[in-house]
């Protein structure tokens, strides 16, 4: 194990002296862990969309004398799953990406060793919801869905107003999502629907959904580059989320000067996820682990977050790309769905079987409960 070390990346935030202060300190140590031979890679769990530029992270290691290791194993429910079924030996030091409708599972099943950043203190309060600090918030992205305009233009049909709306006969056929057993984002707009129509009237708005020829990708790269009608599908509602807009613009073969998407707004259908990251109780690179947190955290990483993950980093102190500020939307809090952790816990496995039962097998609301 690393000998004890303070986590000194909260001077990255000060001036240059403090910046230049905190270089020294951590070379120095870094030094000393070579040489009594503590090099061991730190190793992060993380979903297949977790990004850094390459010299972000370097920069890391550069400074800290500590290699990362990236082990990518899927979506962030197969992240969770995956820590959890390994927590005896554990197969990583840090895990990034589980949010906050996974959250409950993964503090039941005690996987995570509680540490409290000293950059927590640039975080909103409403993005740290866990108070032992078992998990640091990193990012918060709104899953919600994005709208084909010029599909809409050229078909002379004005596009939905309302996720009520889906369910009409003038867009039948047109509206893929992802599968919540499978997706995160899928997940996370059955929650919407629970929160937006209630326990009496989410399962009966899915059936009308399904009845209206909805589709059910396996994740989102599948319903967003395959279905939807931007990548030569034939889906022009795409569940996906508020900064797709962005970058769409951003990774535009020929400049543009507005997107060719637009997020669909309102009352309560964006839902907020929060993504986390905990260092796994057992590693034996804890003091790195500590660091590897507060490098999340830190101005640089948190200004890189927009443009590699395309979601808003929890700091409100960073620069975002200007993409962000004329394409992206951030959901006011009439148009965010979200529902407690310890609400979503006690409910999720019954949603998932009652999704699954009317959305894939064909049965009757009535019949399913």
């Amino acid at each position: 194990m690393f000998p004890r070390l303070p986590p000194m990346f909260a001077l990255l935030s000060g001036d240059g002296k403090g910046h230049k202060m905190f270089r020294s300190i951590v070379l120095t140590l870094s030094l000393l862990l070579l040489a009594v031979g503590h090099a061991q890679p730190l190793r992060v769990l993380t979903h297949d969309s977790f990004d850094l530029s390459s010299d972000v992270l370097d920069r890391f290691s550069q400074d800290t004398g500590v290699d990362v290791q990236i082990l990518p194993a899927g979506d962030a429910g197969e992240v969770v799953s995956r820590a959890i079924l390994t927590r005896a030996r554990p197969i990583a030091d840090v895990l990034f990406g589980v949010d906050n409708s996974l959250l409950t599972r993964a503090l039941e099943a005690n996987i995570f060793e509680p540490y409290r950043s000293p950059l927590l203190d640039k975080v909103p309060e409403r993005f740290v919801f866990d108070p032992e600090h078992r998990v640091t918030p990193i990012d918060v992205g709104y899953v919600l869905f994005n709208i084909d305009v010029g599909w809409f233009e050229r078909e002379g049909l004005a596009p939905p107003q309302d996720i009520s709306e889906l369910t009409a006969p003038r867009y039948r056929g047109l509206t893929v999502v992802a599968d919540p057993a499978t997706s995160s984002p899928g997940l996370a707009f059955l929650l919407t629907t629970v929160e937006r129509f209630g326990d009496d009237g989410w399962l009966s708005y899915w059936a009308d959904l399904r009845d209206n020829d909805l589709q059910v990708a396996s994740g989102w790269s599948d319903a967003y580059y395959t279905a939807f009608t931007r990548y030569g599908g034939d889906r022009p509602i795409v569940l996906s989320y508020a900064t797709s807009p962005a970058a769409e613009v951003m990774f535009a073969e020929e400049p543009l000067d507005s997107s060719p998407t637009a997020n669909l707004l309102c009352r309560s259908c964006a839902y907020r996820q929060v993504e986390a990251a905990g260092i796994l109780r057992g590693t034996q690179n804890l003091d790195a682990a500590r660091l590897f947190i507060d490098f999340l955290l830190s101005e640089e990483v948190q200004a890189d977050i927009p443009g590699v993950m395309f979601v808003y980093p929890v700091r409100q102190d960073v620069p975002l790309p200007r993409e962000f500020e004329l394409h992206a939307d951030v959901p006011d809090e009439e148009q965010t769905a979200e529902l407690a952790p310890g609400l979503i816990a006690e409910g999720l496995e019954r949603w998932l079987d009652l999704w699954t039962q009317v959305v894939s097998q064909g049965r009757d609301p009535e019949q399913a409960r």
